[in-house]
């Protein structure tokens, strides 16, 4: 007889150990499948795949720059997942930073001089993820409604607005597209620092820094764990649940709207509806995988990041066409996700005994 059964407490050790398990495992479901379906030897796919992320020095910067944008959405929904409130807004809140920033970037064009515009972009993009967040939150904590449907709601809402201000502010007028912004002035670009990717990695250092002291050992912090455990405790000990409801989910907006800023400010100078890349469903996963841990997020977003480039390489070096590449880091992802199953639980085999087989 087969048995699942709850497992007790696990060292992190233990638990990184069967997730790198699960890892090796999907590796070599990778392998034969490669095998088997191209006849290519499953080496020259792997060796692709590292090529990706770490082919180039523009490669490393640009894996480091990418793996720093999930981290820090993925630091945005975490304080909320804490507190089990579902917050699946991070692409409308992002959108909503990127919007405000880019609003700043056409509209303040020679009637500011360049750091107050940067200094008013950066204000306007919190503002800006702070209120989509806000907005679910409110009423969530004020008529308990479904903070994750309204959050997920808010995502297509946010599309559509930078859908419209993308006509508006198209450039050339006629072309369907936002284009660089202020390209001829640069007005409203961040400064670069040594180059134009390593800001972005510096602020994800820092969040994850800060992210990490403030849910371990800030009273805030205390307050949303123990509200997320149980809101009848929560309310028992005096915390008030609906202010740390609205002030948590506006931490996450925070954090969305900063990396709204950085998006448009620092790294594409411009805005669409794709801005973000889909990367605010898959933070989900990065949260969720980490167990809310932010140092433990990083390793898990650079995982990510690494395949997805993976599998773009693949496809182009090797000839294997995109799907395939896609296929690959679905089996790896499969068995990471997987592995979780034996964090959680354990499998035991018994046999029945003689007593038990006569009485059946």
């Amino acid at each position: 007889m087969i048995h699942i059964s709850k497992r007790g407490e696990i060292s992190r050790g233990r638990a990184l150990a069967i997730r790198l398990l699960g890892l090796l495992v999907g590796v070599l479901l990778c392998a034969v499948i490669t095998v088997v379906t191209t006849k290519t030897n499953p080496l020259d796919v792997f060796a692709a795949i590292v090529k990706g992320s770490f082919g180039s020095a523009r490669k490393t910067w640009i894996f480091f720059q990418n793996t720093a944008i999930l981290l820090l959405i993925s630091l945005a929904v975490t304080p909320a997942f804490r507190m089990r409130c579902w917050n699946l807004g991070a692409e409308g809140q992002v959108l909503a930073g990127a919007i405000a920033a880019t609003a700043c970037m056409v509209l303040l064009e020679g009637k500011l001089p360049n750091a107050a515009a940067i200094a008013a972009m950066l204000l306007a993009s919190l503002a800006a993820g702070a209120i989509w967040a806000g907005i679910p939150a409110f009423f969530k904590a004020r008529f308990n409604t479904n903070e994750t449907l309204f959050t997920l709601m808010m995502n297509y809402v946010a599309m559509q607005i930078v859908n419209f201000f993308c006509v508006v502010w198209e450039n050339p007028k006629g072309s369907g597209q936002m284009g660089i912004i202020n390209q001829k002035t640069q007005f409203g670009w961040v400064p670069q620092l040594v180059n134009r990717y390593l800001l972005v990695i510096v602020v994800a250092v820092v969040l994850t820094v800060f992210l990490y002291f403030y849910l371990n050992f800030t009273k805030h912090g205390f307050e949303l764990t123990v509200v997320g455990e149980s809101e009848r405790t929560a309310r028992y000990v005096g915390i008030k649940v609906e202010r740390v409801v609205v002030r948590t989910m506006l931490l996450s907006g925070l954090i969305c709207g900063l990396t709204g800023f950085l998006l448009v400010g620092s790294i594409n100078h411009n805005v669409s509806s794709v801005i973000a890349g889909g990367q605010g469903f898959t933070a989900v996963m990065v949260s969720w995988l980490a167990k809310f841990d932010p140092i433990v997020m990083a390793l898990f977003s650079g995982m990510l990041i690494f395949l997805g480039t993976g599998a773009k390489e693949v496809a182009t070096s090797i000839g294997l066409n995109m799907s395939f590449g896609d296929m690959l880091t679905a089996v790896l992802i499969f068995c990471i996700i997987g592995s979780d199953f034996f964090v959680n639980y354990k499998l035991s085999v018994s046999r029945k005994s003689k007593e038990v087989e006569k009485h059946v």
